[in-house]
């Protein structure tokens, strides 16, 4: 896990004294809201729709138990006792008084973290796989080339104002676990053909009112060119991006007008420009920032264990959600344990300030002290002995965290909408909640297999629906909330958007409609098809003939 050097702690220093004298500067009168508010945002301050909001970095979603227990402490002393992970592995803070946040952010530097650039037009917290270094079918851990274009672009001066904000996401696997086709500049680490690891590099994806998938720009890249090809994008970007319309200031629409072949020649044509050698961190620094990543030691274990088979036998929840939670470990005798914050009926990404102390002392005695943040707001042990699986699941479910429905229909993704944001048209939560308790039995969930539903309050896609399997848009129709859905879309190496079905539906009638979808799918599956594959093989005709029908 990487740890601050000496830079990083006085630049985080810093900033906190920098903000806490604009923080009184805004108390006292001295400055105006509107002078205040690109500062706030530089600092990861919203202003909600009942309070302040203070968006907190986990950088590539990875945690220390020391970290998680200082988030609890925030949870407690500043807010109100829980905290919400979002799908760019960070965490929120909804209730925080403006007087407090310099010192929520001291807190925050006393475990090595800080809110900078988890907001304003730059680039975001660089996110990953949560399976990052773990995972069976990784070609290589993505954690330390995250963490050298975190480096990179922090306070990068020609991308502090960008034309608009900015993501990237970086996988390491063939199976994108990560969205990268969704995110401005994805990154897919690959072989070439003879071999040598590098990186497929994609441009122009995302969300949001025009939703697309990243075209790529260079199919192989080598590592060593990774950052002054970045800054080749960027500077592109920088030198087209509309900064007149907001709403056509992503790359995403930069690289549709000009086309893919176009945005293409002009990234190269900046990349012979740029003076590599100047861009390239020594090899010294690279490898000091991946020995920061380098493998935990992990005990010789024997990759199957009788204790743990004849639990599973003998105790029919825990091996439910071994087989549902629990993920294949590249190491023998260790697993994945992925614990869920989507409880039948509770809201998704939240966990309480005890939850919060509970995963960090279970990551502590289970999990080599690492925990991991998912884009799909749950967590992650990553080093867990399956020798402990069972001893770990019981204290799971003294804490309320062992639900088994990762992947599942309960397993929601939803923006915090009208509860909380200012931007949102429409409520997530309360149809996140009653479509958890609709498919909440555990039997009905195996059954249905594979299937994510998304859901966002408003036409920013904070929720991703448009990569949602079944994906619900909340709008405002005459003063009415109006729940549009779509279905087909996916996040993963076969990135596509879900196609909308028709007219939405009230808040009454919206989640009657996904159990008509979900019931069509049930009835015209073949085989084991998945809803997804069911879908691509059917299209829209027969969903829509269904839920029209009837609704």
């Amino acid at each position: 896990m990487y740890r601050y050097d000496e830079f990083d702690d006085r630049f985080v220093r810093e900033r906190v004294a920098q903000f806490r004298d604009q923080v009184d500067r805004r108390l006292n009168g001295d400055m105006t809201e509107e002078a205040f508010r690109p500062l706030r945002l530089m600092n990861g301050l919203y202003l909600q729709l009942h309070a302040y909001m203070l968006r907190v970095a986990v950088p590539y979603g990875t945690l220390s138990s020391r970290q998680m227990r200082q988030l609890a402490f925030i949870a407690d002393r500043y807010d109100r006792g829980y905290g919400h992970f979002t799908t760019r592995q960070n965490i929120q803070f909804n209730w925080p008084e403006l007087t407090d946040v310099p010192d929520i952010l001291e807190h925050l530097a006393d475990v090595e973290m800080h809110a900078i650039q988890t907001s304003g037009n730059c680039i975001r917290n660089v996110t990953a796989d949560q399976w990052s270094g773990v995972a069976d079918d990784e070609i290589e851990d993505p954690r330390p080339y995250a963490e050298l274009v975190r480096q990179w672009s922090s306070l990068h001066p020609e991308f502090s104002f960008l034309p608009r904000k900015f993501k990237i996401a970086v996988t390491g696997a063939p199976n994108d676990r990560a969205a990268v086709a969704f995110h401005d500049i994805g990154l897919r680490i690959k072989r070439n053909d003879d071999g040598e690891v590098g990186f497929e590099v994609l441009a122009g994806g995302g969300q949001g009112r025009t939703p697309m998938v990243a075209v790529t720009v260079r199919d192989w890249l080598a590592k060593d060119e990774l950052l002054p090809y970045l800054e080749a994008i960027m500077r592109v970007y920088n030198l087209h991006g509309r900064r007149d319309n907001k709403y056509k200031a992503r790359i995403k629409i930069l690289v549709h007008e000009l086309g893919a072949d176009e945005f293409r020649r002009q990234v190269e044509a900046e990349y012979e420009r740029i003076d590599a050698p100047a861009l390239l961190p020594p090899e010294t620094e690279l490898a000091r920032i991946a020995g920061y990543f380098a493998a935990p030691h992990y005990d010789a274990l024997p990759n199957t264990d009788a204790t743990l088979e004849r639990l599973r036998k003998a105790d029919a929840s825990f091996a439910a959600w071994a087989d549902i939670n629990v993920a294949k470990h590249r190491v023998p005798g260790y697993a994945i344990v992925n614990i869920s914050l989507k409880p039948i009926g509770g809201i998704p990404g939240d966990a309480t300030s005890d939850q919060m102390r509970a995963v960090a002392d279970l990551a502590k005695r289970f999990s080599l002290d690492e925990i991991r943040v998912t884009h799909e707001q749950n967590l992650v042990l990553p080093h867990v002995r399956k020798q402990d699986l069972h001893e770990l699941w019981q204290a799971l479910k003294t804490s309320g965290l062992a639900t088994a429905n990762i992947g599942l229909v309960t397993d929601i993704i939803a923006c915090p909408g009208l509860d909380y944001c200012q931007l949102a048209t429409a409520r997530s939560i309360p149809i996140a909640q009653e479509i958890s308790e609709r498919f909440g039995s555990a039997e009905r969930q195996r059954v249905i297999g594979d299937l994510k539903i998304k859901i966002s309050g408003c036409i920013n896609a904070c929720g991703h629906h448009h990569a949602g399997h079944i994906g619900i848009l909340g709008l405002e129709k005459r003063g009415v909330e109006s729940y549009q859905i779509t279905l087909g879309g996916s996040g993963d190496e076969t990135a596509s958007i879900g196609e909308i079905i028709g007219p939405g539906f009230a808040a009454d009638a919206v989640v009657d409609a996904v159990e008509t979808i979900v019931d069509t799918y049930l009835d015209l599956r073949q085989d084991d098809e998945t809803f997804l594959e069911a879908y691509r093989r059917l299209g829209t005709a027969p969903f829509k003939e269904a839920v029209y029908a009837t609704h």
